[in-house]
C-alpha cells in the first residue's frame, strides 16, 4: 500500500538525529532563535501581550518570556508566539510568506523546557518544525491566502506538532495521529486586514499551542485521519482548493536539502512585501528631494499583494490603526522617507497620525505589473514624479534579509540588541539572552531558559 503524505513525514521524524542537521539549517535555525527571543522582549509590555497573559492561567514549568513567570507549555507557547509574532518584526520565507520562528521557536521552548531536554535535540525539533513549515509554504504558494486563511496560522499548526513530536520522541502512529489531529486545530482567516486587528498576532501562538496539543493527543492514542494532507476532505481541499498540491516540494530530499536554510530575516517592522517598496523610499530620501517637491509615486506592484498591501487605497493612505499601518505601502514608504527607517518606533498609534507622513503617504498609489515575480521573489519598485516635472524611478530587485542579500549575524545582532532595548530590559540582559540563544546547541538542558529568559 502507498504511504501517505503523514506517514512519509513520520518516518522522517522518527529517524531524525542531531547529527543529520547541516550547517546552513543549523545557523538559520539559531538566527530564528536569537530573533524571536529578542521580539518577545520587544512585545513585553504590549496590550496584545498582557491580553494573552490575562487569558491564560495554567500552572507549570515553561517560560513566559521577559514576564517573570511560568506557565504550562500550551499557555507559555501561545503566549510567546503571539509576543513574536506581535509586530510583524519575525522571519518569512520566500516562495510563501510564512513566519515559522514564531510559531516554531515558543512551541518547542515551551516543551523542551518543561522536559528538561538537552539544546542539541532542541534544536533538532527548532530546524525539523521550520523544514516542514517552509516547504508546506511551496505546496501552498498563494491558494492559502487566496482562500482567505494565514498560511503562518494553519501551516504553523502542521508545523509544530512535528517539533512537538520530535521533543517528545513520539511513536510513527503518534506521529501520524498527531498531524491528523493537526489538520482540524489549524485555524486563522485575513479579516484582520479590515480594520487592523490583533488576532494575525495571535495566530502564531494559536498554531503553537495547537500543535503541542494534537502531538500529545497523538501521544496518548487520540486518532486522526490518515490523509490528512492529500484526501478528498483533507487540508489542502479545505484550505487551498484553488490548487491540485504537489507534495513532491514537501518530501522530495527531505533532511538532505534544507530549504529552509534560506530563511529570510525581515529589516523592516512590518508585511514581508512592502520591504522592498521601504528600500525604494530610503533610495529616494538619499537623493535629498524635499517632500513637498514630490508630486506623486506611483508603484509597480505584483497582483497577488494588492489586497493585504493596498486597497482598499484610501484606507492604506490613512490606516486606521498602528498595526494596520504594518500592511500598508503607503504609509510604510512615506513613514520611511521622512524619518529613515521603518522600525518598532515607526508604528505608534502616535506617529499613524502624523500630518506630514499622511500628506506624503497620499501622494502613494500603485499599478498592477503582470510581470511582476511574486511570490517566486519580493521586489519592490517606484516612479516619483516631482513638481517641476522630472521623473524619479527606482528598483529594489528582491528582498533585503532574504536568500539574495542575506543580513549578517553582526547585523541581526543588532537588530536583536535594539529590540531587547526598546522592551526595556539592560545592555547585561540582553547579552545573558544573546549568549543562551547564540549557543543554544550547546546547552545542557533547557531548564536554564527561565534564568535569563524571565
Amino acid at each position: 500500500m502507498t504511504k501517505s503524505v503523514s506517514e512519509h513525514l513520520a518516518n522522517w521524524v522518527v529517524s531524525l538525529t542531531p547529527e543529520k542537521l547541516d550547517s546552513g539549517m543549523e545557523r538559520a535555525a539559531l538566527d530564528t532563535v536569537v530573533d524571536i527571543l529578542g521580539l518577545c522582549v520587544a512585545a513585553r509590555d504590549n496590550d496584545y501581550t498582557r491580553s494573552a497573559i490575562a487569558a491564560c492561567d495554567e500552572a507549570g514549568r515553561a517560560t513566559v518570556i521577559a514576564q517573570d513567570r511560568q506557565l504550562a507549555p500550551v499557555a507559555a507557547a501561545l503566549i510567546n508566539g503571539t509576543a513574536a509574532h506581535g509586530e510583524d518584526f519575525d522571519n518569512t520565507f520566500e516562495g510563501c510568506p510564512v513566519h515559522s520562528g514564531a510559531v516554531i521557536v515558543p512551541a518547542t521552548l515551551a516543551i523542551a523546557e518543561q522536559r528538561g531536554l538537552d539544546g542539541a535535540r532542541t534544536l533538532l525539533a527548532i530546524a525539523a518544525g521550520i523544514e516542514i513549515m517552509c516547504r508546506l509554504g511551496l505546496v501552498a504558494n498563494k491558494s492559502v491566502h487566496q482562500a482567505g486563511f494565514h498560511p503562518t496560522a494553519v501551516l504553523g499548526t502542521f508545523a509544530a506538532t512535528i517539533s512537538a513530536a520530535i521533543v517528545t520522541q513520539l511513536s510513527r502512529p503518534a506521529v501520524v495521529n498527531g498531524l491528523g489531529i493537526a489538520g482540524s486545530l489549524a485555524s486563522g482567516i485575513i479579516e484582520y486586514l479590515a480594520d487592523g486587528s490583533s488576532t494575525k498576532r495571535l495566530h502564531a501562538g494559536w498554531a503553537a499551542q495547537s500543535g503541542l496539543r494534537a502531538a500529545a493527543l497523538g501521544a496518548a492514542g487520540f486518532t486522526g485521519p490518515v490523509t490528512v494532507f492529500e484526501g478528498v476532505h483533507g487540508f489542502f481541499s479545505a484550505f487551498a482548493p484553488s490548487i491540485k498540491p504537489d507534495f513532491s516540494l514537501l518530501l522530495d530530499d527531505l533532511g538532505r536539502r534544507w530549504v529552509g536554510s534560506r530563511l529570510a530575516f525581515k529589516p523592516y517592522a512590518c508585511g514581508t512585501m512592502v520591504q522592498p517598496y521601504i528600500d525604494c523610499a530610503l533610495a529616494l530620501r538619499k537623493q535629498g528631494i524635499p517632500a513637498e517637491r514630490i508630486a506623486e509615486i506611483t508603484c509597480a506592484a505584483g497582483e497577488g499583494t494588492v489586497h493585504r498591501l493596498w486597497e482598499p487605497l484610501s484606507l492604506k493612505q490613512q490606516p486606521p490603526t498602528a498595526y494596520a499601518a504594518k500592511f500598508s505601502t503607503p504609509y510604510c514608504m512615506a513613514v520611511a522617507y521622512l524619518e529613515g527607517d521603518a522600525g518598532l518606533a515607526q508604528f505608534t498609534e502616535a506617529k499613524i497620525k502624523d500630518g506630514e507622513v499622511l500628506k506624503l503617504a497620499a501622494k502613494i498609489r500603485f499599478e498592477i505589473d503582470p510581470k511582476n515575480e511574486y511570490p517566486r521573489n519580493y521586489t519592490g519598485h517606484l516612479r516619483a514624479r516631482l513638481a517641476d516635472g522630472t521623473v524619479v524611478e527606482l528598483n529594489q530587485p528582491h528582498l533585503r534579509g532574504g536568500g539574495r542579500e542575506p543580513l549578517s549575524r553582526e547585523e541581526l545582532d543588532m537588530k536583536f540588541r535594539r529590540n531587547v532595548a526598546f522592551g526595556g530590559w539592560s545592555a547585561e540582559r540582553a547579552e545573558a539572552l544573546l549568549a543562551f540563544g547564540r549557543n543554544l546547541g550547546r546547552q545542557p538542558t533547557m531548564a536554564a531558559l527561565g534564568n535569563v529568559a524571565a
